[in-house]
């Protein structure tokens, strides 16, 4: 146990430092990249996120816990070349670090188009760590043929 608290030390302090970094990136990124949606009103009303969308159980597939306690949920979130991940939301803020991934598509839960990342002005430059609002339900497509989408998700629980 102490060595997993220790690893979780780490890796917040890794994301932290990363974050800090890529600031300086992000500059240069379209900036409709950081995109949120849903509206604070909701963030703390538990009816606004039906548990049976919470990404570990509807998209399992590709959402791995590697660890959780009361203030945060570490997931690995993984997306194979051509994959479009189930209907899902994710109920608290949380860092992204993005390993890697080509181009994709973000959907609402009626299959609106959130962001397509073929749209950005700047393409994106992998690694790169970001910050994200909670998420309403949506999907992933991966349209890349060659890359999967890898990335830790850290969400920080209220």
């Amino acid at each position: 146990m102490k060595n997993l608290k220790t690893y979780l030390a780490l890796f917040i302090l890794f994301v932290s430092i990363s974050a800090a970094f890529s600031q300086e990136k992000e500059k240069f990124l379209d900036k409709s990249f950081a995109y949120n949606s849903v509206d604070p009103h909701y963030w703390d009303e538990p009816d606004y996120w039906p548990a049976k969308l919470d990404a570990v159980i509807a998209a399992p597939k590709n959402h791995k816990i590697l660890m959780e306690n009361d203030q945060v949920r570490v997931l690995e979130v993984t997306l194979a070349p051509g994959e479009t991940e189930e209907v899902h939301h994710h109920r608290w803020p949380s860092v992204l670090y993005i390993q890697e991934a080509g181009d994709f598509i973000d959907y609402d839960s009626e299959g609106n188009i959130i962001l397509d990342t073929r749209q950005l002005k700047t393409p994106l430059t992998f690694p790169m760590t970001m910050w994200k609002d909670p998420e309403a339900p949506h999907s992933v497509e991966n349209l890349s043929k060659t890359k999967p989408i890898r990335l830790i998700r850290v969400e920080i629980k209220n």
